[in-house]
């Protein structure tokens, strides 16, 4: 490494070295080579324009990062229309026990309706008459005390159906499905769902869009946005049940299909810069600001993440300094001597 180092820096400096002949061929002119002071912490470069135009900066500055998160998903319910069910629409799920319970969470939303709207006011409506006829004269006790009984089996099965329906509706949510949604759902939607850390959930918001790529379809890409956020944290991997909807009207993504997700999350604002202006020697962590229109100045720094191709500086810089990110090799030869 140390010959690969020295041959660059006789490439980059080749330059400032430079010899003018006349035509008898005597020199008459040298530049000289970089100057490197403080035990390597300064280096003035020559003052010619090739190498001072070799190293090229970028200016210090907080900034928004933001990290490309991608996760694996798959498609776990589409709409389509049904003719066999009078026009209401039919959720397709890839889990058949899904489909099971989405029909009996069907069925007891059924049941409730008849007996709320129609059984219990029937029973209502018998029991105010029979307390009638009671007063009357025109009927007994006994026939008030069954009405009662009545309306009361009524409002137990009310009681039951609910309950019922809580299971169903408690199945769905922990498959990360909203029941209510899946009511109101239309032909020619589909949804998918994706396991998403803990740690990255405060960082993603409902409405946010998603870029999927089916494993069907790889040369395509296609937008869904969240739509919901599981009520429970898997006890062993962490993580969270996203749903993200998307538009189906072809039909064209079916239940089952895989596909990749990603997200752009945004981390905060933070001081960074890109890793070619990161040099590492003996565990310590350094970059070189230019502080002069021909001096660089190394400057030891601490650092944090990386977030996509950037690492988060902590301390060492201040805002608009200019950082070296190309060149930082040769300016490390220079100033450690390797």
């Amino acid at each position: 490494m140390k010959k690969i180092s020295l041959g660059l820096l006789l490439m980059v400096f080749g330059t400032a070295c430079q010899k003018e002949k006349p035509a008898g061929g005597v020199v008459q002119k040298t530049v000289p080579r970089p100057v490197v002071q403080d035990s390597g912490r300064l280096i003035e470069v020559a003052p010619d324009s090739t190498t001072i135009r070799f190293f090229q900066t970028e200016a210090v500055q907080n900034r928004t990062l933001t990290a490309d998160y991608q996760a694996p998903a798959h498609v776990v319910a589409t709409v389509i229309g049904s003719e066999e069910s009078q026009g209401k629409p039919m959720v397709l799920f890839d889990n058949p026990d899904l489909t099971d319970t989405y029909s009996q969470l069907q069925q007891r939303l059924t049941n409730i309706r008849q007996i709320q709207d129609v059984n219990i006011k029937q029973k209502e409506i018998e029991l105010g008459r029979a307390k009638d006829l009671a007063e009357h004269g025109a009927a007994t006790g006994r026939e008030v005390l069954e009405a009662q009984s009545a309306l009361a089996m009524e409002r137990t099965n009310l009681a039951n159906e609910r309950s019922l329906l809580a299971e169903h509706e408690t199945k769905l949510k922990l498959a990360g499905f909203d029941p209510m949604s899946l009511q109101r759902a239309r032909p020619g939607q589909a949804w998918l769902i994706c396991d998403v850390p803990e740690s990255q959930v405060n960082k993603l918001r409902l409405g946010n869009t998603a870029t999927i790529r089916f494993t069907a379809y790889p040369d395509e890409t296609v937008s869904g946005r969240i739509e919901s956020f599981g009520d429970v944290v898997d006890n062993v991997t962490r993580t969270i049940k996203l749903r993200i909807r998307l538009d189906n009207p072809r039909g064209k993504f079916r239940a089952g299909m895989f596909a990749t997700v990603a997200f752009g999350i945004s981390e905060g604002q933070f001081m960074s810069l890109p890793q070619t202006a990161l040099v590492t020697v003996q565990g310590k962590d350094y970059v070189f600001v230019k502080s002069a229109p021909r001096r660089f100045e190394r400057r030891e720094v601490t650092l944090g993440q990386q977030i996509g191709d950037r690492i988060v500086v902590f301390h060492g810089l201040k805002e608009a300094e200019a950082v070296v990110i190309k060149g930082t090799m040769q300016l490390k030869g220079l100033s450690f001597g390797y």
